[in-house]
């Protein structure tokens, strides 16, 4: 293991276990059986460290998950996907806090890819009622609130989670799919799932149609 690699792991466990007061230079340093001014040298300060602590324990998370094969049915898939990231926040309170805190990282962003490949195949079979950029957001917003919201509150409720999961899905989800029906708003919501594929027209062309598509589609 790398100098480097060893540090930010020492920093994740003492982040872990003993919560963010524990994460000093001074702490890390002693921990890993080195000397402060290696730390500076490689991240700069204690920040540093932190943001390279933030990235590598999602990053693993993310590519854990990237693993995870997808089933045959879209909707069990994002109600998973859901519960696995309500999950790791509970697992991981003061990292989830100080990510929450920072600009999305490069994990952060493969991490709502993920959640945008899963919105895309609920889009496929026709369940979504509004745009898959629309259901990704609201999924995202919602998730990260719940569990900032159970972490803080003095008397969590257990069935938040579970509630939110169905306040969101009635919001972006069709009882029945939409392909199934006949005329044109069966065909705009079948066409703009791929949309985002066609090769011959600029990203502004793109957002135009999608913009179209998602109007009459009703989204």
């Amino acid at each position: 293991m790398d100098v480097r690699t060893n540090l930010v792991e020492v920093a994740a466990r003492l982040l872990r276990e003993q919560g963010p007061a524990a994460v000093t230079t001074r702490g890390v340093a002693h921990a890993a059986g080195m000397q402060a001014p290696a730390i500076y040298r490689m991240f700069g300060d204690k920040d540093g460290l932190l943001d390279a602590v933030a990235e590598h324990v999602f990053a693993t998370y993310v590519a854990e998950k990237s693993r995870t094969p997808d089933s045959d049915d879209p909707l069990a898939d994002l109600r998973a996907g859901w519960d696995t990231h309500i999950g790791f926040g509970m697992a991981n309170p003061a990292l989830y806090v100080l990510l929450v805190g920072r600009p999305p990282s490069p994990a952060t962003v493969a991490g709502i890819e993920k959640l945008r490949a899963k919105v895309r195949r609920v889009a496929e079979i026709g369940r979504l009622r509004v745009s898959e950029q629309r259901a990704v957001e609201l999924i995202h917003a919602a998730n990260t609130g719940v569990v900032l919201t159970l972490l803080t509150a003095p008397d969590p409720d257990p069935g938040l989670a579970d509630a939110m999961y169905e306040a969101v899905t009635r919001t972006i989800l069709t009882d029945a799919p939409a392909l199934a029906e006949d005329g044109p708003v069966a065909a705009a919501v079948a066409f703009r799932t791929v949309v985002p594929d066609l090769p011959r027209l600029t990203d502004t062309e793109r957002a135009m149609l999608s913009e179209w598509l998602n109007r009459a589609a009703g989204g």
